[in-house]
């Protein structure tokens, strides 16, 4: 029976067929490793996540934990499946060999990890903050401190956090009041509180390890006094074994709306409730440099925007798979035109608006797919291609779409499950069905590791327009050359290879019009839009490359491709053209309008 988590035979078409991810095992870094190894990866991560993320994800949703005042309850099974997870060898898959991880390459990882996404978002979130919090510190970390805290992580002993937003602060980090006062043992105390903090309690593990930006006291006004220190749950002694309490606590949880399994808590930081030495503060390390912690910070924020978009394009498939196979066993009604009550009834996939609602779910979810699969493969790019110019275009390109993968899925995924609900019919927003659920957790996404709006200021106000635009422009480069080859190919591909190359062109006219007069409240008052379309392009570009590798191969699961990528073109992608036309204009009617009026 086909899994309803995610189409296996898609990930193998975007990996081998597309993305030739088999060819990273002839550099040096992956040299490891072969198609066996990647289909052994694939295989063991849709089995533990079938077999033991997938079950429980209802009992997640409907038991979230609780917080009694000292301590943080959580269902069982998490801790069981966490478990499996670092025993198979899974959550040191990804992880360098120094570190005694397997090293396999990002973009596998990225399509194991989606497994877990699909089967259970809030039980996945637990390994996957634990990944970003070491790479962060393989990155910027002292060898004492990749010894003391990434090993732990990579073995599954120990999870990881990101503490970064305040009460007071929201996505303000300039704001931040929490403060570390230096120690003459080259330590720090810290004092303050972190808001919306996945992971941030709990008994999973032996130990969580907090990665909290703060403020030396002294250091310069705003986002430039940012530090970075690790701040665990208990400090480990010289030989690694679990020391005291340290000063950090929960002051209560947050109670979401979806991703109800992942516990969020508000921390206090050096309130005395735990007295580590002897007296109050939460003991920290420092990371890297003082002042330098926003930089290492997006090191883990741009990775976690990364899995935003794949935990957003997961649970979309999801959601898209299973109303297909409600879809072709509910019967309900009869052809057009057929108007005998005494004929049986057919599956709703005979009906047109059933139809639309599915093909629009798969040219949303497999294109979302391709983004963030196409993403991880330059994270590959970046760390392992052979000559400089390769991994600097690697990363320029990653740069410009990391706004992009994070946000398009998160608002179109989100589609694909209400469409889900909607092909469902009254049974979609039961909780006896998942799709509600899906949706739920799914709505999300838009908000975390920087809203929407957040991430259309960074591609508007940033990336499309830093360094004379080099980002943007070789963005669109490398999409003509997709062109070209399309239109070689004629047909279909040809056509659409039209409409791309005109889309193109309006993305870097209506850029360059947006900032025509060099006022950034202007030119960014509708940077919204502007992500929006750019991110339908940039889809649509990833379709028509599916549609060249796709050409001349025949079958059901091709046809399907063509099918969702027409779709996507004739239905989708004329989307852009009049937020385009708003953007190009500099409409003011957001600028303007007074918030007394609102």
């Amino acid at each position: 029976m086909a899994s309803t988590l995610l189409s296996t035979r898609d990930l193998h078409f975007l990996l081998y067929e597309w993305l030739d991810t088999e060819a990273l095992t002839d550099r040096p870094r992956y040299a490891d490793h072969s198609r066996e190894t990647f289909d052994a990866a694939l295989e063991l991560a849709e089995r533990v996540a079938t077999d033991h993320f997938a079950p429980h994800n209802k009992a997640n949703d409907a038991n979230e934990p609780r917080f009694d005042g000292e301590r943080v309850h959580v269902i069982p099974e998490v801790k069981k499946a966490l478990q499996v997870y670092a025993e198979t060898g899974l959550s040191a898959a990804a992880m360098p060999a120094s570190v005694g991880g397997a090293q396999i390459p990002h973009v596998l990882s990225s399509a194991c990890g989606a497994f877990f996404q699909a089967a259970n978002l809030g039980t996945s979130a637990y390994p996957f903050l634990t990944a970003g919090n070491a790479r962060l510190l393989l990155a910027h970390g002292s060898p004492e401190q990749v010894d003391t805290w990434v090993r732990p992580m990579v073995e599954g002993r120990f999870t990881g956090t990101m503490c970064l937003s305040e009460p007071q602060a929201g996505s303000s980090l300039a704001d931040i009041t929490t403060r570390a006062e230096a120690q003459p043992d080259g330590t720090y105390r810290l004092f303050g509180n972190k808001m919306w903090i996945s992971g941030g309690d709990h008994e999973l593990t032996e130990n969580i390890v907090h990665l909290v930006l703060a403020k030396i006291p002294g250091g310069p006004p705003g986002v430039k006094g940012i530090s970075l220190f690790v701040v665990p749950k208990h400090l480990v002694e010289a030989d690694g074994s679990i020391g005291e309490r340290n000063d950090v606590v929960p002051a209560g949880l947050n109670h979401k709306m979806g991703y109800r399994g992942t516990v969020n808590a508000l921390l206090n930081f050096g309130e005395g409730r735990h007295t580590p030495g002897g007296r109050a503060g939460a003991v920290g390390y420092l990371v890297g440099e003082p002042h330098q912690g926003l930089k290492y910070m997006f090191h883990m924020m741009n990775s976690a925007r990364i899995g935003v978009g794949a935990g957003a394009t997961a649970v979309g498939y999801t959601g898209y798979l299973k109303s297909l196979a409600y879809a072709r066993e509910r019967l309900q009604g009869r052809p057009l035109g057929d108007k005998d009550p005494t004929r049986p009834q057919v599956p709703i996939t005979e009906h047109t608006d059933v139809r639309r609602m599915l093909l629009a779910q798969k040219s949303y979810v497999e294109g979302a797919l391709a983004l963030v699969l196409y993403c991880a493969r330059l994270v590959d790019e970046t760390a392992s291609a052979e000559d400089e110019e390769s991994r600097r275009r690697a990363h320029l390109l990653l740069d410009v779409l990391t706004p992009i993968v994070k946000s398009w899925p998160s608002q179109w995924c989100v589609e694909a499950n209400s469409l889900a609900i909607q092909v469902h019919g009254g049974y979609g927003y039961t909780r006896e069905y998942d799709v509600e659920q899906h949706y739920r957790d799914n709505r999300l996404n838009p908000i975390h590791e920087g809203t929407h709006g957040i991430q259309a200021l960074d591609l508007l106000g940033r990336k499309a327009v830093i360094d004379d635009g080099v980002r943007l422009r070789l963005l669109l480069e490398t999409a003509r050359g997709t062109v070209s080859r399309a239109r070689e190919l004629g047909g279909a591909e040809a056509e659409y290879a039209e409409l791309l190359s005109a889309s193109l062109d309006r993305t870097a006219e209506t850029a360059a019009a947006a900032w025509a007069e060099g006022d950034p409240a202007v030119a960014l008052a509708n940077a919204t839009p502007y992500l929006e379309a750019v991110g339908h392009v940039v889809v649509a570009w990833l379709w028509l490359e599916q549609l060249v590798t796709a050409h001349g191969r025949e079958g059901g699961f091709y046809e399907g491709k063509r099918a969702a990528a027409a779709y996507f073109f004739r239905h989708e992608l004329p989307r852009t053209g009049p937020q385009f036309a708003l953007v190009a204009s500099r409409d003011r009617t957001v600028l303007d309008v007074s918030p007394d009026v609102l």
